[in-house]
């Protein structure tokens, strides 16, 4: 199966959090899944910490695509369409954040699973989404 982490779900990941749920670790340990993270959270993160909004110490957010490659999760580009279509992600009154939707609009064209503990993803799920935590 295929997934997308969500930027937190990511940070945990790489820092071996002990905030990750029991399905996101296996998940995430899983040889058989295949794992990818957004370009978009590479944004979201460096963008973040940029502002004094996140903290990754020791890292810079220039790390973390060499550790998403040691944990074995591919990057997954941005492409010209998810961008193009975002228009058509109908609008959740319960979640305005546009990293977030743009990860829920590549997962519902992609065919992706997030894995996200954001609850209010699951107001995407009538519309496509499929998320665990």
């Amino acid at each position: 199966m295929t997934y997308l982490l969500d930027t937190h779900v990511l940070l945990w990941a790489i820092g071996r959090s002990t905030r990750l749920s029991a399905p996101a670790h296996e998940i995430i340990e899983d040889p058989g899944n295949r794992v990818l993270v957004s370009t978009v959270s590479l944004w979201e993160a460096s963008l973040k910490y940029g502002l004094g909004k996140l903290k990754l110490d020791p890292l810079v957010p220039d790390d973390v695509p060499d550790h998403c490659r040691r944990l074995g999760f591919e990057i997954l580009p941005l492409e010209s369409g998810d961008a193009a279509s975002y228009h058509v992600l109908p609008r959740v009154d319960v979640h305005r954040d546009p990293f977030d939707r743009m990860l829920v609009h590549q997962c519902i064209r992609g065919n992706l699973t997030l894995v996200s503990r954001d609850g209010r993803m699951k107001s995407y799920r009538s519309h496509g989404l499929r998320h665990v935590w």
